[in-house]
């Protein structure tokens, strides 16, 4: 076999050659401190580092989304708090307005008060969070949620929806409350039913009697005659001589037949500050009903809560010189009272359900950060360089690398006219 020069030149070249490759590459391992620099150099690595970034971008975008999350539902915290110290504000001005002392002119001061908190108040259902997206409008972010209409009330432009955000896998939660929730969706009275005296301005109650906000005895029968909700109390005194009795009717009943009271009976005799009870409801008057004055309970209806605090303010501007209109009063604000004590159960239920869902992201926050070490970890394991072997290697590539080189240049030396001399 003939092997010429100028193969040993190619072999000794092609040597040099692979070892700056092999050193080479060692170099930028070291320099990177990644073991796989190309997808060559460990195809099954590469792929499994593959799914393991995806893992990790995805766990990443969670920690953002709860981040997100947080902040919306923090600044909705805050806003609840501060209509809730409105609303017990408001309602401190009603017991006030209820005090004997009050003159019309001085329960006009109280309603002028009020009248700035229900601005307040609407101001703070319109707030916007950091990204200038209304917090209380659902889904449309950027669509004010309550716009005063012509009739002196509030409309709301928002929707019912709740935008979710993925903060887990297989785990969502909604960043937010519709406005709708907070503050429409109230019911009036005890929640049950509602109690109101005569509002009939034609004919309205000419006695002393107030009526209280009532409660449940057992389960509540409402009544619905004739397209007409609830009952209406209705109390008799022929005589001035004559005991002050009552009469419970269906008040869309057009005979005005009296349904059977609690303790068997259809008429009851009138104590002052005792329970009448009929169909599960417990109700008392105090102060002296004459005849013909009535009393209406109808079912619970939703009722927003900037009518409950339009009403009150309507209600502390009618001027009062009667006894009778001083009771109309009384009950008109017992009604606020009933209404302003649900509007702020209704908060701190969305206030508890705010502060459950952040306990929920904190939570969640933490298996996010405990799988991104974990991935970290893993992907460390698969990928970075073990630097002890890598630089005991480049030294061997080096050692070879000048060994190449030296073979090369002995190689080129050799040739037969240095023996013809």
């Amino acid at each position: 076999m003939r092997i010429s020069s100028r193969f040993f030149q190619t072999m000794g070249v092609n040597s040099i050659l692979d070892q700056q490759v092999k050193l080479s590459k060692t170099q930028n391992q070291l320099a990177s401190g990644k073991r796989i620099l190309t997808p060559s150099d460990d195809p099954v690595a590469t792929s499994q580092l593959m799914q393991l970034r995806q893992t990790e971008n995805t766990v990443k975008q969670y920690q953002a989304n709860a981040d997100a999350a947080v902040n919306r539902l923090s600044t909705e915290e805050g806003v609840l708090d501060s209509v809730t110290t409105l609303l017990q504000r408001v309602r401190e001005l009603s017991i006030q307005a209820a005090n004997a002392t009050q003159t019309n002119d001085t329960r006009r001061f109280i309603a002028s008060e009020v009248r700035q908190r229900l601005e307040e108040l609407v101001g703070l259902a319109n707030t916007k969070d950091g990204n200038g997206e209304y917090l209380f409008a659902g889904s449309k972010g950027f669509t004010e949620p309550f716009v005063p209409n012509a009739a002196g009330g509030y409309d709301y432009f928002g929707d019912d929806n709740q935008r979710f955000l993925q903060i887990g896998d297989g785990r969502q939660v909604a960043d937010g409350n519709p406005g709708s929730e907070v503050f429409q969706l109230i019911r009036n009275g005890n929640g049950t039913f509602v109690t109101e005296v005569n509002q009939d301005p034609l004919n309205p109650n000419q006695g002393t009697g107030v009526i209280d906000g009532g409660s449940v005895q057992g389960s509540f029968i409402p009544a619905l005659t004739n397209g007409v909700n609830g009952y209406t109390l209705r109390f008799i005194q022929a005589a001035p001589t004559d005991p002050i009795t009552y009469e419970v009717f269906e008040t869309g009943d057009p005979t005005e037949t009296p349904i059977t009271l609690a303790d068997g009976t259809t008429v009851g005799t009138y104590v002052d500050g005792e329970p009448i009870a009929f169909r599960g409801a417990l109700i008392t008057v105090t102060g002296t009903p004459v005849d013909g004055d009535t009393f209406t309970i109808r079912s619970s209806e939703y009722q927003d809560i900037f009518q409950t605090l339009s009403d009150f303010v309507r209600t502390l501007e009618t001027s009062v010189n009667t006894p009778s209109a001083l009771a109309q009063l009384n009950n008109n604000i017992g009604s606020f009272l009933s209404n302003i004590e649900q509007g702020m159960n209704n908060i701190l239920t969305v206030r508890a359900s705010v502060g459950a869902r952040l306990n929920a992201i904190d939570g969640q926050r933490y298996i996010n950060e405990d799988q991104l070490l974990q991935t970290t970890q893993i992907i460390s394991s698969v990928e970075d360089l073990d630097y002890a072997e890598a630089v005991s290697r480049l030294n061997l590539q080096m050692a070879g690398l000048e060994a190449a080189q030296q073979t090369y240049l002995k190689v080129q030396g050799l040739s037969l006219f240095n023996y013809l001399r």
